[in-house]
């Protein structure tokens, strides 16, 4: 009777253990949402850039790995170095941080505009990770000097 009892609570601290470390699933991957985006007026239909930050409330890190829009089909993720700016492939978004794009530091640069927009109008991007699904962004184009609150 006593082994009975023992082999019992080995299997349900076995099968609890088990499903705790299941988490529900998703619990571990990346949580992705976007914020503060904004495009300044391109000065010429050769080139613009982009701003947003990347928040991840999840428990594992990812990585922005390309960017399209109807805009460009040019797009490359840029990483500012000291006063030096190279493209990169990608940009890590930590676990239980944000990934910022802002000026003077990581950004987006769009090459061979379609057209070029004005203020107030929206660009639509898409956003590709290693991990997470795409997320589609509406940025509004803003004036050339604009600058966000901090």
């Amino acid at each position: 009777m006593n082994r009975r009892i023992t082999m019992a609570t080995a299997l349900a601290l076995t099968a609890g253990l088990t499903l705790a470390g299941c988490g529900g699933g998703d619990d571990g991957a990346p949580k992705l949402k976007v914020s503060g985006a904004y495009m300044p007026q391109p000065v010429t239909q050769d080139m613009a850039g982009a701003f947003l930050v990347v928040e991840n409330t999840g428990e594992s890190a990812d990585k922005l790995t390309s960017v399209t829009s109807d805009l460009s089909k040019d797009i490359t993720i840029h990483k500012t170095v000291g006063s030096k700016m190279e493209e990169v492939p990608s940009l890590n978004v930590p676990a239980g941080g944000e990934l910022t794009l802002a000026r003077g530091g990581n950004h987006l640069m769009f090459m061979g505009l379609k057209n070029k927009p004005a203020e107030g109008d929206t660009v639509t991007i898409e956003l590709h990770f290693a991990h997470a699904d795409p997320i589609t962004v509406d940025v509004p184009v803003k004036s050339v000097s604009y600058a966000p609150k901090k």
